[in-house]
């Protein structure tokens, strides 16, 4: 389908690249979010990413920063989006917007507000008209904001993002929700390019092939892969067919990766996350990395090239070569085509199975050149046959016949039959085996940790390699050739016509301040205020209790007179849970069905359970409950297990070659030859009250049907019976084995492929009776911050501090002034710390045995520079070891 390629307001698409108002570029972008930096610290993060030598800053809008609760707006402070726009503006950077409605990102339900499923006919994420209702009230208020900053006159917008990865998600009506979004965007005014992004290489998925919707590609290879460049150049040409260039939108922070996209044909090269940043409060996700249920951490920090708390990277002076390579090239690279690198090309290294290279308008060729070999050390450059001089481990490539040096680890960018007309000279460069940073009137300058082959015309010189302070030199029918090692390539100011370089002064480094151990504390005699919600026949939601972020209680007393065992059921995200005074060791489920041992427990006991909110599932993992997109929190539902049967025997076995009257045989005890063909195992079950399925030994997903309906006779078979009755299908995986069902009689009939040599499955039937008559109590997180930032009487306490399963503490802590900020690492076991500093939640750390955490240094709290004052909910947990809290260590992040 053709889309439109030339938009108004001074940006153009086509096959050829982006143009902007003042001509071609090629974009480098980095993620920079607002909402996870203090607004104090905007200006410089901003200011940090134009000096890597990027132009571009990609931003989401997230949701729910802005609509807290139902109808309650907030642009100011932190959220004062606005504001962070204007200054990008001001610092001299575009941005890609990205409003969602959905944005991922690992955060707090990628966007989507909590209460929206609250409503059991809105489906998020669909063509449906509850959804879009609120997505519209939604992008009525952040969509003018946008569409009054767009390139090039007000502003610094020059791309609007649709939705986020909708490839990712099983969307029934892709074109019908795309258009939707389209025409709201379009409603509000914005001109600028429309883009939608595919996660997985689907474009038609990501943007329903809508018209005005331009397709955008995220990838996320492996470095060290030598096939990333054929994939790349795929979809380059796919989208070249459309008349439209290739954005990559997100990818890999690696710069070695990010040369090999350019090459593929790239006009747009976002990585993400380059500017890491922070998940304050309760922000963070539940997601699917790693393990189902894999929480962040406080920090949001993938190793791109700057951290968390803002220290430059490595990368980043790769990020500032790269931009100068970029700029000296200027509009012959921006408006650059893919070809097949003619230019034959073999090596003594490991390096792509098919090498990309791009015309360059006006002349000549960029061929990239990757070595994905390690480094072992300082090598000596011997065996290039490149000359001589230290530098590090290299091989040896052959471009058109002729030997040049490839330090290990790097990808250059080489130059072939370019002419060298617009830099004043009156040749063509036949080939330049290294970076080429900076070009003047009879000048050139290279960026190389080893030595430089330069081939001008017919002449082959070599540039020794340079050192510190000293840089390569060469001379070629009247070109001064110099080459710089990248330390001081980045810090090139100027170079005279006679080879002369000029250098910016390096920044002073500033020693680190040591650590300091806290060890005195006041401990409040108060605790937070609860808010009562009644009684309740079940445990409901925490959302339906006003609780979007924060945690409740759950209380109740019930009978275990002759019950051995509770069954928990669709409990998420973070559960303490007592029973008979007793705390049991922290689950953290999601959603997942839990067996609880209570047999030391008899007669009416009491229950509580302190239920907290880690995150709200940013993916749609199907696995467990509460990973699906737009799942709700709180207990779930607890019940008492009257009765536990066997139920592996008597199952009818139907399919392969099995006739009628169906064999009986044990659950997965059929024998075939049809290794891997589906057989389904069928049998009635009887229940008098509720009951739970459980399948034991599930290693593949398991299909489970499970039907209600007319009375069985012998020979009726699962389909004739399915014609006249109602049935459920589930997806049983290993990580949830349990199928709920209600009182009665049920065919159940389970399909899985047929594995001779697995373990085969076990079942069994748990007989239920719910838990009832709870009272609930909330505090959200308005009423923990309130709480934690009012001044409050204590009495000083020395740590180590001892607490026992489920006791809490309110700990004030008195902090050292500090320039860049603090970080805060707790010491201790089974302890989970909330901090609270300059009136808002800082985050939350988790030490001892706890589930998987992924993003930065997830046992840290950073208190930002500014922020007074410290609060801690420190809170024993159940588990191997005694709850304590030894030391507090306070780093300095400057």
């Amino acid at each position: 389908m053709s889309h439109p390629t030339t938009i108004d307001q001074g940006i153009a698409l086509d096959a050829r690249g982006i143009r902007f108002q003042g001509g071609p570029q090629l974009v480098l972008c980095a993620s920079l979010f607002y909402f996870r930096l203090p607004r104090e610290q905007w200006r410089a993060r901003l200011a940090q990413v134009r000096a890597s030598g990027y132009t571009c800053v990609d931003v989401y809008l997230p949701w729910n920063f802005h609509e807290t609760a139902p109808g309650r707006w907030s642009f100011e402070g932190r959220r004062d989006v606005a504001a962070f726009l204007d200054l990008a503006w001001e610092e001299g950077l575009y941005v890609i917007a990205r409003p969602g409605p959905y944005i991922c990102s690992e955060w707090d339900g990628g966007a989507l507000p909590a209460w929206l499923g609250l409503d059991p006919q809105l489906r998020v994420r669909q063509h449906e008209p509850r959804f879009l209702d609120r997505v519209t009230a939604w992008f009525d208020q952040a969509l003018p904001l946008l569409a009054e900053r767009q390139y090039p006159a007000n502003g610094p917008v020059i791309m609007v993002q649709l939705e986020n990865e909708l490839d990712f998600f099983d969307c029934e009506d892709r074109t019908g929700y795309l258009t939707a979004l389209r025409d709201q965007a379009v409603r509000h005014g914005i001109t600028v390019p429309l883009i939608a992004c595919s996660g997985q290489g689907d474009l038609e998925g990501a943007t329903g092939d809508v018209p005005g919707v331009v397709p955008a590609c995220n990838f996320y290879p492996d470095d060290d892969s030598p096939h990333i460049e054929p994939e790349v150049r795929r979809y380059a040409e796919l989208l070249a067919e459309r008349d439209l260039p290739l954005l990559i939108t997100e990818t890999n922070r690696r710069h070695r990766t990010l040369r090999r996209l350019l090459a593929s044909g790239a006009s747009l090269i976002a990585p993400y996350l380059q500017s890491s940043g922070w998940n304050f409060g309760y922000t963070p996700s539940a997601g699917n990395w790693g393990r189902p249920g894999n929480l962040m951490s406080h920090g949001y920090d993938f190793g791109g090239y700057v951290s968390s708390t803002g220290t430059e990277r490595p990368e980043y002076a790769e990020a500032q070569i790269l931009a100068r390579v970029i700029d000296t090239l200027g509009p012959r690279l921006a408006l650059a085509t893919p070809t097949a690198p003619h230019t034959p090309v073999t090596t003594d290294f490991p390096t792509s199975s098919s090498p990309s290279a791009l015309r360059l308008d006006g002349g000549g060729r960029l061929l990239a050149v990757p070595h994905l070999g390690t480094r072992t050390g300082t090598g000596t450059g011997a065996g290039t046959g490149t000359g001589t001089g230290t530098g590090p481990d290299s091989g040896t490539a052959v471009v058109n016949g002729v030997p040049v040096a490839v330090a290990a680890d790097s990808c250059p960018l080489m130059l072939v039959d370019v002419p060298l007309t617009p830099w004043g000279h009156d040749g063509t460069l036949t080939l330049a085996s290294a970076d080429l940073v900076a070009a003047g009137e009879g000048v050139l300058v290279f960026s190389s940790e080893v030595p430089v082959t330069v081939v001008v015309g017919d002449l082959r010189v070599e540039i020794p390699a340079p050192t510190a302070g000293v840089p390569g030199r060469a001379t070629a029918k009247g070109l001064t050739l110099v080459a710089l090692a990248p330390a001081e390539a980045v810090r090139l100011r100027a170079t005279d016509r006679d080879g002369t370089v000029h250098l910016e002064a390096p920044a002073p480094a500033r020693p680190a301040p040591a650590p300091v151990e806290v060890r005195r504390t006041r401990r409040r005699a108060a605790t937070a205020p609860e808010l009562a919600t009644g009684r309740h026949e079940l445990p409901p939601t925490l959302e339906s209790l006003g609780v979007y972020r924060g945690r409740g209680t759950y209380r109740t007393t019930t009978d275990l007179t002759g019950v051995d065992e509770l069954l928990l059921v669709g409990a998420a995200d973070i559960v303490d849970l007592s029973v008979a005074g007793r705390v049991r060791p922290t689950i953290a489920g999601f959603g997942a069905t839990r067996r609880i041992n209570v047999r030391e427990a008899t007669g009416a006991v009491d229950v509580e359970a302190v239920v907290e909110i880690w995150g709200h599932a940013n993916f749609d993992d199907a696995r467990l409950p509460a990973l699906r997109l737009g799942a709700l929190r709180g207990l779930g539902t607890l019940w008492t297990v009257r009765e536990t049967a066997d139920v592996s025997a008597l199952w009818e076995v139907h399919g392969h070659w099995t006739g009628r009257p169906a064999p009986l045989r044990e659950l997965g005890g059929w024998s075939s030859t049809r290794v891997g063909l589906p057989v389904t195992y069928t049998r009635e079950i009887r229940s008098a009250t509720a009951a739970a399925l459980h399948l034991k030994g599930v290693v593949e997903p398991v299909r489970v049907t499970v039907t209600d309906g007319e009375p069985l006779t012998v020979d009726t078979v699962p389909e004739a019976h399915a014609a006249h009755s109602v049935h459920t299908v589930h997806t049983v995986h290993a990580e949830d084995p349990w199928v709920p069902l209600p009182a009665g009689t049920h065919r159940i009939s389970v399909t899985l492929p047929h594995h001779p040599s697995g373990g085969g499955l076990r079942a069994e039937l748990l007989a239920l009776d719910p838990v009832t008559d709870w009272t609930c109590s909330a505090q959200d997180d308005d009423l923990l911050t309130g709480f934690a930032t009012e001044a409050a009487p204590g009495q000083e306490v020395l740590l180590p501090l001892t607490l026992a399963p489920g006791e809490e503490a309110w700990l004030d802590v008195d902090l050292p002034t500090s320039h860049g900020g603090l970080l805060l690492r707790p010491d201790g076991t089974q302890i989970r710390v909330t901090g609270w500093a300059g009136g808002e939640c800082v985050g939350r750390v988790w030490v001892g045995d706890r589930p998987d955490f992924s993003g930065g240094d997830a046992n840290v709290l950073w208190i930002p520079p500014g922020w007074s004052g410290l609060t801690l909910l420190v809170r024993g947990a159940a588990g191997p070891e005694v709850p304590e809290l030894r030391v507090l260590r306070l780093e300095s992040s400057d």
